[in-house]
């Protein structure tokens, strides 16, 4: 089934004739995607215009397979001449490079023919001057917090993306994702005593847009509440994690039950499948069909079905992310999840990724804490996939006797994924607002390297 946008349909019409001019050359089989994106972006600093830019480009992408090898190739130009180009060196790529035994592309039988309508497009486009409004409500607001000495800028924009997929195989499929964004980052202080934060918000629609003024104000306050920090003492201390920050262990979580480490046996949870990873009564949820998701799609990049999956159910590990090529290597059937670039073969990924709500409010979920760590800002990526050993630089603010008192820089927060996922207590404050979404967590147990 194709979407009823003419657009989409001309794309389709255009990898259409891609594939057959690629059968044609030689490929056993061949699928092909184009995006067709159109995007506005507005910056300012320091109430000055810096930028306003409009583009719009069209990415076209074509994998062909002769026997058990593929190759992929893309190209911003669609016309004839270029197109015959592309064919010719992307079947010619297929034929020089090794076999690979589990690519391919879907059975027929298993491509999704009928998807739900997840109104994911936004059919206004904004006015110039709406963003160009949007992002001065937000840099005023932030600059004009008590405190705040200077900016970083303010940025509003807006895009549209139309996505087409057209296969060999009898797929045949395309949709429209739209955004709107808007946000700022500030500085408080002087001199060396300087600190810096932000706030940013983006959403399908823009009437579901936060007040550009409110997302300023939070950037200020923000900014100015972490003067004058202080570097915690070394030690062991439970660590309540903000929710901006919080869903970068859903990050690491996704890292490791992704197909291609589990079947390279790169990941700490490669053996783990049906074991208890997160407590009794925690669930992470991937829904692509969440109606105006920031990462809804109706299908996958290899026409596969997509479906709302509790990767952990009740705490046990229930699923893996796999595209067609790692469920092979695993033997078990892709799971929907299948994502690419124009210029690469299909791989894992979410889409609207969230870790389900407790019953306790962040205050209640601290108020035992006699002292610990109470995490906005994580800087490094020093996490080891394989092992789950975890460090990363940090700030945020010091919790004493249950309460948030003051801010906190200079540490490092240090311990095991596997035991921070076992240790890991939810908030009920989860909001939809990035499209990878956890409410406020605390972790026990965590190491804090200070002063």
């Amino acid at each position: 089934m194709s979407s009823g946008d003419s657009a989409i349909e001309r794309n389709l019409t255009t990898l259409d004739d891609l594939l057959a001019r690629a059968r044609r050359a030689g490929a056993d089989a061949a699928d092909a995607v184009m995006a067709e994106a159109t995007a506005i972006a507005h910056g300012r600093r320091m109430g000055r215009i810096e930028r306003l830019e409009r583009s719009e480009d069209i990415d076209l992408g074509l994998r062909v397979l002769v026997g058990r090898r593929q190759a992929c190739v893309a190209t911003a130009d669609t016309s004839r001449e270029a197109l015959d180009d592309l064919v010719e060196r992307a079947v010619a790529m297929a034929r020089s490079v090794p076999e690979d035994p589990y690519c391919g592309l879907a059975d027929p039988d298993a491509l999704a023919r009928e998807w739900p309508a997840l109104d994911s497009d936004d059919p206004a486009e904004p006015a110039t001057e709406t963003l160009v409004e949007r992002a001065r409500a937000c840099e005023d607001a932030a600059r004009a917090v008590e405190g705040v000495t200077n900016s970083e800028g303010a940025d509003a924009a807006w895009s549209r993306a139309r996505m087409a997929l057209a296969a060999t195989n009898g797929f045949r499929g395309g949709y429209t994702v739209s955004k709107h964004t808007v946000g700022c980052a500030v500085l408080a202080g002087e001199g060396t005593a300087m600190e810096r934060d932000y706030a940013v918000h983006s959403a399908v629609y823009g009437e579901d847009l936060e007040d550009p003024a409110a997302v300023g104000r939070r950037a200020g306050e923000r900014t100015v509440r972490r003067l004058n920090p202080r570097q915690p003492r070394t030690g062991g201390y439970p660590v309540v994690y903000h929710p901006r920050v919080a869903n970068s262990l859903l990050r690491h979580l996704v890292g490791a039950i992704s197909g291609p480490a589990v079947a390279r046996g790169t990941s700490f949870l490669c053996e783990s499948m049906g074991e208890r990873i997160l407590p009794a009564g925690t669930h992470v949820i991937d829904d692509p069909h969440r109606p105006r998701g920031l990462k809804s799609k109706p299908f996958d990049a290899e026409g596969l079905p997509t479906t709302r999956r509790a990767l952990v159910d009740d705490g046990r590990l229930a699923s893996w992310l796999l595209s067609l090529s790692s469920a092979r290597q695993l033997g078990l059937d892709s799971t929907g999840h299948a994502s690419r670039g124009t210029a690469s073969p299909p791989s894992p990924s979410p889409t609207n990724l969230y870790l389900e709500p407790g019953t306790r409010s962040p205050e209640e979920l601290m108020a035992d804490i006699g002292e610990g760590f109470y995490v906005t800002e994580l800087m490094g990526q020093g996490v080891n996939a394989v092992t789950g050993d975890y460090s990363r630089g940090a700030a945020g603010f010091w919790i004493e006797n249950g309460k948030i008192t003051h801010p906190v820089s200079e540490l490092t927060l240090a311990g095991n994924l596997l035991s921070m996922f076992q240790q890991l207590t939810p908030a009920n404050d989860l909001e939809f607002r990035f499209g990878v979404d956890a409410p406020t967590v605390r972790v026990d147990g965590m190491t804090l390297a200070g002063s």
